[in-house]
């Protein structure tokens, strides 16, 4: 076995660790001896990077295979310090291999390693208010730095620069919080960006969701404050001794050239504002500074953000620039995406560029921002000192298009001679600098480009939480999150935004146990809107969110936290109940009828919100059985048999085999949730059949239904009729949005015809088909095994030739790639990670049709035959590759 990456919590190396029991976990590398397994492992923790003799903690020979969330176990954890560890991993021969020294840093543990005070701008000043700060601190170092960390908070967003450049490439930090519970602040390895002799800190600051004053478009309007900022550089120098640099009145501030800024309205940026070498020492034109003022701290408690940073992570340059109307230019990226743009720009000192990104365009080629939160735009005053190039701060947008008003592109003409020349203009899109753990490719190119508009959807929708949309609302909508939770994890590494959304919803809980559809909650929607607050279908994401961490990455340290706050909600919607029955919500939202998308049309809400109270209630009574709490589990299994019981009672009809209204989500969300007795199965999987081909192949089937539609489908091996589903190209399909110029999945099935938003995943659901049913991997941490167990069954619709798909796992990579090599044989490689089991479906007319490498399949080493069922040979295979070659 070889050792591939170390994590603490989930990260390489990470710093700012502000978690008092930290999780160890571990990969493997892919190889070609089969049935490698750890059979133990032992921790060593220490203070000294050679990790010899004097350990802090050492776990000791622990036999197991577990490599996942380990928990430290030692002495309580100290603030700044940095912690090294070292592995030691036995295999099945007990052969013992050791690891090289990693290591993990540790944020401010406690209130009091805070010497520094919130500042912000003084009361009363004559500065322009609209103008956002500057703050400035210039110190001297006599001696040499060993090591530096710059810990910031700033809100709501900030931009830290030591002496004249930005630190990191990070971008739009900290994350959104509901602020009066949760602020965050970030750690930087800030080393080689201080020096000997002076030194220079600055701050710029931005209102994010801290403060939406509005001006322009906003979805909504509320301050948690004025902006503010907590800075603290602690300085280690060579010789040992120590040096603190804290924010405090002796600070300095100063009106900024950011005029405008808003998380929904844009930004405008006032190039003669710019003060040169404001961020340097001995920085001398003082006369527009004053000292800034200690204000009064955040309500929320200060936490280390975990999160993935974002960045600018991909650049489009425009594959057009029009000119729709005289003076008027559209520049069109060819492809939607969150984020801002670049621009380099030549012109007169006080010229004005405004910029205005749009997803659709008007008639007339101009910009179309209708659906999209309007006005909203970026706008940049020249300094007029030959080329100046920027970009926005603290105000993204979702968008394909963006209208140039007032400039000339370099390679235009026929326009005013006195407006500025824009050089250059740049996409740049925003997501977090995350992992890319999967990988899908297939021989139908329509599955490859409908894969490709899911993930630019989730992409552009990642930032600080899951967000609904990039520009109209920017809002945690949470169905999203557990309905889409497993199809995004294919593809990303999302435990720290999905531990985030666990904690944004317990900021968000209300005293009575409630759970609001968004997190956090900025938006509360009046009594007379009640069911876009409290809907089982997007506040059950606190179970199921907290399940799918457990699920996919082996974390109960998460269940545990969170357990009462789940149990809380669930007591909640028992007792708002109507005998079982949950009547309040959004149900199917978007689903598929006369009156166009929005509230549900097919599918009573009843049904659909009681269908998901059972799930959250079984899932429940298995978290608790997980925990050991043997009594609620009892309690919480006998509460889902009787909500099982009203269910049925009131939604199914025996005569006809039928749920409700025999809708596509009536019949199947039952069917997948194990709500549907077993005589009754198969004539409710019917069912969802006959009405799928009634509607020529089509899903009528919304937010929640679709998911639960293409899962009844998969798992009863009708991945056929899903094949069926995504060739077509009419309304409503994901073909549909394609063939009407789609380059992100949009908000309804007919999208680029309704308009409504153009980048939204909450409809993604096929995504988790490509892995989960075309390839088959489906994975489950399996705490008694103390590993990943692994089942691969792919499908094998007719038409389709060839898929390749890709997963890693926390423990390693999962691969699995089929083709069919003539009309009736098929080849099926498979990639087991180290340390994991498998069982593998391989189709075949009998078992004798099956070779493994050439070798008849009851010959080979490491394969167990399982038996023969319904047209697959089931085989149990330890880890290493394998290539099966069958006759179908």
């Amino acid at each position: 076995m070889h050792l591939d990456e170390m994590f603490v919590e989930s990260k390489i190396c990470p710093i700012g660790v502000d978690v008092t029991r930290p999780a160890f976990g571990w990969s493997y590398k892919s190889g070609l001896i089969r049935s490698q397994m750890q059979t133990a492992y032992r921790i060593v923790v220490s203070t000294e990077e050679e990790c010899v003799q004097r350990f802090l903690w050492d776990s000791g020979k622990m036999a197991s295979r577990k490599n996942v969330h380990i928990l430290y176990e030692g002495p309580p954890l100290q603030s700044r310090t940095r912690y090294y560890w070292k592995l030691q991993f036995w295999d099945q021969n007990d052969q013992m291999s050791e690891s090289p020294v990693s290591w993990w840093e540790m944020g401010l543990l406690n209130e009091n390693d805070w010497a520094a005070r919130w500042i912000g701008e003084p009361d009363g000043e004559p500065q322009e208010r609209a103008s956002l700060p500057l703050f400035r601190y210039e110190f001297n170092l006599d001696k040499s730095v060993e090591r530096a960390r710059a810990y910031i908070c700033g809100l709501g967003q900030y931009e830290l620069r030591l002496n004249g450049n930005k630190v990191s490439d990070h971008v739009l930090t900290p994350g959104w919080t509901n602020f009066d519970k949760t602020c965050l602040y970030c750690v930087y390895d800030v080393t080689d960006e201080v020096k000997n002799g002076a030194n220079a800190v600055g701050v710029m600051l931005g209102n994010g969701f801290f403060n939406v004053t509005g001006g322009r478009y906003s979805k909504f309007k509320h301050s948690f404050g004025t902006p503010r900022c907590l800075i603290q550089l602690e300085i280690t120098h060579t010789d040992g001794t120590t040096v603190t640099i804290a924010s405090n009145q002796d600070w300095e501030t100063s009106a900024g050239p950011i005029t405008f800024s808003c998380i929904y309205g844009g930004e405008d940026f006032d190039a003669r504002r710019v003060q040169a070498g404001w961020d340097l020492p001995g920085f001398t034109e003082r006369e527009a500074w004053g000292y800034a003022a200690e204000v009064a701290p955040p309500v929320g408690k200060l936490k280390s953000q975990a999160l993935s940073p974002l960045k600018v992570m991909q650049t489009f340059k425009p594959v057009s620039i029009s000119q729709p109307t005289p003076g008027v230019y559209v520049a069109d990226f060819g492809q939607n995406f969150s984020g801002w743009v670049e621009i380099s720009v030549v012109g007169q000192e006080g010229s004005k560029i405004t910029l205005s990104p749009a997803e659709l365009l008007k008639d007339d080629g101009t910009a179309n921002q209708k659906w999209t939160g309007s006005p909203y735009r970026f706008s940049y005053i020249l300094k007029g000192n030959g080329e100046e190039i920027w970009s926005p701060r603290f105000s993204y947008y979702g968008f394909r298009y963006v209208q140039i008003e007032s400039a000339i592109p370099a390679d235009s003409s026929g326009s005013p001679t006195d407006y500025p020349v824009l050089v250059t203009i740049e996409g740049q899109m925003i997501y977090p600098d995350t992992k890319f753990l999967g990988r899908f490719e297939s021989s139908d190119t329509m599955l490859n480009r409908t894969h490709k508009i899911i993930n630019q959807a989730i992409l552009s929708n990642m930032k600080s939480l899951f967000t609904d949309c990039p520009h109209r609302e920017k809002l945690g909508w949470l169905e999203q999150v557990h309905l889409m939770g497993s199809a995004v994890a294919f593809n990303y590494q999302i435990e720290p935004l999905l531990t985030k959304t666990m904690e944004d919803i317990r900021d968000a809980q209300l005293p009575s146990g409630m759970v609001p559809t968004t997190a956090p909650e900025y938006v509360v929607f009046s009594d007379k809107w009640r069911c876009f607050r409290d809907s089982v279908s997007w506040g059950g994401a606190y179970v199921l969110t907290g399940w799918n961490l457990f699920r996919m990455y082996g974390n109960t340290r998460i269940l545990a936290e969170h357990y009462e706050g789940m149990k809380a909600y669930i007591d909640y919607v028992t007792e708002g109940s109507d005998h079982l029955i949950v009547s309040q919500g959004l149900g199917d939202w978007y689903d598929v009828g006369e009156k166009g998308p929005g509230f549900a049309q097919k599918t009573p809400v009843s049904h659909t919100e009681t269908a998901m109270f059972y799930h959250i209630v079984d899932i429940f009574a298995q978290i608790a059985s997980l925990l050991n709490n043997s009594q609620d589990a009892v309690n919480y299994a006998a509460l889902r048999e009787k909500i099982k019981s009203a269910f049925n009672d009131a939604f199914f009809e025996r005569e006809t085999s039928r749920y409700a209204t025999g809708s596509q989500t009536s019949n199947a969300m039952p069917l997948v949730l194990g709500l549907v007795d077993e005589p009754y199965k198969e004539t409710v999987l019917s069912r969802v059949i006959e009405d799928i081909r009634l509607h020529g192949y089509h899903t009528t089937a919304g937010d929640v239904g679709h998911r639960y539609v293409l899962l009844a489908l998969a798992l009863n091996g009708r991945s056929d009729i899903i094949y069926e589903m995504t060739r077509q190209t009419d309304h409503p399909s994901y073909g549909y949005q394609i063939a009407h110029g789609a380059t992100t999945l949009t908000e309804a099935w007919d999208g680029p015809t309704v308009g409504k938003s153009q980048n939204h995943f909450m409809l993604g659901h096929l995504e988790e088909w490509l892995y989960a049913g075309l390839a088959g991997i489906d994975y489950r941490y399996d705490p008694d095994f103390e590993s990943y167990k692994v089942t691969i069954k792919p499908a094998f619709p007719q038409g389709l030739e060839e898929v390749k798909a890709e997963h890693q796992l926390p423990i390693g990579c999962l691969r699995v790639v089929w083709k069919r090599t003539d009309h009736n044989q098929l080849t099926l490689n498979v990639v087991i990670p180290a340390n994991c089991s498998g069982d593998v479906y391989v189709p075949a007319i009998s078992m004798d049709a099956i070779t493994e490498n050439g070798s008849m399949i009851e010959k080979v080493p490491c394969v167990e035959i399982i038996g023969y069922e319904a047209g697959y040979a089931v085989l149990r295979v330890s880890s290493g590759q394998y290539c099966f070659n069958s006759e179908i």
